[in-house]
Order: C-alpha cells, then structure tokens, then sequence
C-alpha cells in the first residue's frame, strides 16, 4: 500500500487520497522536529505558555470547519464534534495556566546536614505520538499540549481514516506561532513505524488503541528502552447497586453508552445490576435506547451516527452475533438497517457472561452489555472480573459509601459516581491492567517525559 483514502463512513463516499512517506522522509520529519526541539528546550514554562493560549484561540476560531472535518472523517455526530474541539482548546488553555507551576523546580533538602537540592523538569526530546481515530483531534492534543509545556518535540502518526484532521490540526498550530518544524505529522505504514520507534532520536512513545497493538508498540519501545505511556481499551462496567435512583441511572448510562457513537475508550459498556433493582432499571433503560434516534451525524437532531467505517462495523456486527450464540438474549438493536453507510443501531444485550465478546472484551459501538448482579458485592466482584481497568461508574444514593467502594475496591484508573463524562484537563486519564500505564491531564500527563533531574549542593 503506497497511499491513504479516507471516506465518509456515513455515505461510502471518498474524501481526499494521500501519499505514504518514505522512511527518509519520515526521519526528516524526525531530525526537523529535534532542531526545533532544541532551540525550544531553551525557552522557559512561562515563554513556552501564550503558544498553547494561542493554539486555543485558533481551534475555537475554527471550531465548525474542524468539526465538519471530524464528522466527513469518522461519522461522529456534528455537535459532538464541536464538544471536542472546545475540550482540545481547554486542554491548551488548562496546560499554559498551570504548566509553569506544575514543572516548575522543587527545593528539597538532602542528607544528614540537610543540604540544598534541587529537583527539575527537564525536557527529553522528541516524542512519538501514535493515535486512533475515535476523537481525531482531542487524541493528539492531550499528548501535544502537555509535551509542548514540557519544552518536548512532538511527531504524530494518527489513525489513516483520520489523516486529514491530522495534517489540519498541525497546519493550525503553524497559524498560531508554534515554530513549524516542532510538531510534524508523519504518513506511514506499521514497519515503517516500528522502525521509527527504535531511531535515537525519538526519547519517548505514547499510544493509544488496543490492547493487543499496545502491546506490540511496548515491547518494540521496551528493546529500544524508550519509556511508554499507554492508553489501551477496556470494557469499563458500570454498577447500578441496590440503592440506585433509577432515573438518573438510566440517563447516564444511555449517555454513556452512546457518546461519540459508542466509540469511546471509557464508554459504559458493561452494566451490572443489582437483583433488587434490575427490572425497574432494564425496563426503563431498554424503553430509552429503543428510542434513539439513528441518522445523518450532520443533522443536529440526530443522537447517533454511523460508526467510523465498514471494517468497524463488521467488528461490532460479529461480536454480538457471537455473544448471541453463546447465550446472549437481544433486548433492542441487533440488526442493523438497510441504509448506506456504516449504521448500526442502539443495542441492548441481556444475559451476558463469561465466554462472549460482550463480557471478555471491548466492544466499541452502541451496545450495551447488561448483567444481572445477586448483590452491591457479586456487583463489584463483576466489575472487577474483567483484563481491563480504565474507567467505570458507581450507581448510587449514598455517595460516601460509593466512594468508599471507587477508592478501595474499582481496580480501575477512573471512577464516574452518579454521572458520565470522557476527560478532564484537570483529572488525571488512565488505567491499570491490560488498559495500560501511565496518566494524561491534571497535570500528570505534563511529567511523564520529562527527566526529573537531581541536582545537590554541599
């Protein structure tokens, strides 16, 4: 394959062709990134800060075109991606407001005569960045803002069915001040990229996908001992225990599990509810999602679009099929429409277990998964009976106790109590177990390629 065609998943129709780069090209790309980076690395937080205020103006400026892009690119919903556009410029605006005080020095003291010492964060380089496509522009940013406080260089190589919104954000850095050559966008195949990896040059990786390519991009970043920072999927389960108000369990889980078209890393995806509680929740939650309304992403009016291709949704496709065999019993959805374009619907499963894609793995679309929990414990025993541990949610009246269970026993990186939302600027991002390693946002994402350098006085 010597080129890239991106199409509209919502009417099969083509949108731009691009060119692979060559391995030459791409080290170019590589070696202009680390000359920027070293003029760069001399600034200061507070002189590197107004670039990313900038960048942020620029984006919201742009805020339709790029969600337009977004939406021709992957089928999200057109509102939705207006939403990304504003968090991507609030991750800017939050990263220059408080990266001078996060990185800046520490005073320390050290040994029996308690000496000065120093503690400082020190840019490392170039950072490869390797993103997907369910949020074209928010996945690239997160890692962009907070490596451009840090005094880093950054090369991305994003998810091919997304190039264009890629190749658009760079160019609107550029219109903003950021030097040209320190963020560079780099079109290549997966041997290209691996090799890449291994080149001196590149100081760090940062991916997100699944767990399967995270753990293919460690292990060639792991021979190279360049440090990752992984973001991988998972199956997050969101409990509806026994004192649950079913009304706002109900909203946030439909939420939860249909945002950006279910593609999301920390959608709801698995719900686990209580004896107790289970019909009233069920029969409310499978009335709501029979309701929603499939169409145009373009149409304001329109709650879900078309997943991001047809290669994505003959994944989905087949994971509900095979969890049906094995037992699943559909309660809406399931079958998709007779309609061009990569459509499916809203979808309920019911009598999920152990053995079906629905319950061991991630199913990235508008199905939801529901199991039936004896009790608040079976509840959180399910939760956690799972290889992944990115996010998940606690339904529940006392909140204290709910957050008493997030705290001591969700062996994930995120908890939702009574609510659902995808990131924060100011809350860290990530997870544990087979979801990967590492944190973005709060301030966290902004020190994981940095040297924390000690330096003693006498």
């Amino acid at each position: 394959m010597s080129t890239i065609t991106t199409t509209n998943p919502a009417t099969g129709e083509t949108i731009e062709t691009y060119d692979l780069m060559t391995k030459e090209t791409a080290v170019q790309k590589l070696e202009a990134a680390h000359a920027a980076f070293l003029d760069w690395r001399t600034k200061s937080h507070a002189e590197r800060a107004p670039y990313l205020s900038r960048i942020a103006e620029v984006l919201r400026a742009h805020s339709d075109e790029l969600a337009e892009l977004m939406t021709r690119e992957t089928g999200k919903l057109i509102k939705d991606g207006k939403t990304e556009v504003e968090i991507c410029a609030a991750i800017f605006d939050y990263t220059a407001q408080n990266g001078p005080d996060v990185l800046a020095d520490e005073e320390r003291v050290h040994g029996q005569e308690e000496s000065r010492g120093v503690v400082t964060h020190q840019p490392i380089g170039v950072i490869y960045s390797i993103q997907p496509w369910n949020f074209p522009l928010y996945q690239p940013v997160r890692v962009l803002a907070a490596n451009l406080m840090a005094g880093n260089g950054c090369v991305l190589k994003h998810a091919s069915i997304c190039t264009g919104s890629g190749l658009r954000l760079r160019e609107l850095c550029i219109e903003a001040g950021l030097p040209e050559d320190l963020f560079q966008v780099i079109l290549i195949d997966h041997e290209i990229s691996d090799e890449l990896i291994e080149h001196p040059l590149v100081r760090g990786v940062t991916m997100t996908g699944s767990d399967g390519a995270g753990r293919h991009i460690g292990a060639t970043a792991a021979k190279a001992l360049k440090k990752t920072v992984l973001e991988l999927g998972s199956n997050d389960a969101y409990l509806v225990l026994e004192d649950a108000d079913i009304e706002t369990a109900v909203k946030y889980s439909v939420m939860g599990r249909l945002y950006n078209n279910g593609e999301t890393c920390v959608s709801a995806k698995r719900f686990v509810v209580t004896d107790k509680v289970y019909d009233a929740f069920m029969s409310a939650f499978v009335e709501q999602m029979q309701a929603i309304t499939l169409g145009d992403p373009t149409d304001e009016d329109t709650q879900l679009g078309p997943l991001s291709s047809e290669d994505q949704f003959n994944t989905v496709k087949e994971q509900v099929e095979k969890s049906v065999a094995n037992g699943a019993k559909i309660l809406c959805g399931g079958e998709a429409p007779d309609r061009t374009g990569a459509y499916y619907p809203a979808t309920v499963l019911a009598d999920v277990a152990p053995g079906m894609p629905a319950y061991d793995d991630e199913i990235f679309g508008p199905v939801a998964a529901v199991i039936r929990a004896k009790d608040d414990e079976d509840a959180m025993r399910i939760a956690n009976d799972s290889r992944y541990g990115l996010g998940g949610g606690i339904f529940s009246k006392d909140e204290e106790r709910a957050l008493r269970l997030a705290r001591e026993h969700f062996d994930t990186g995120m908890v939702r109590i009574n609510t659902f939302g995808a990131a924060d600027p100011n809350m860290p991002f990530g997870g544990v177990k087979d979801s990967g390693y590492g944190r973005e946002h709060g301030g966290f994402g902004m020190k994981e390629f940095t040297n924390a350098k000690a330096i003693f006085f006498s």
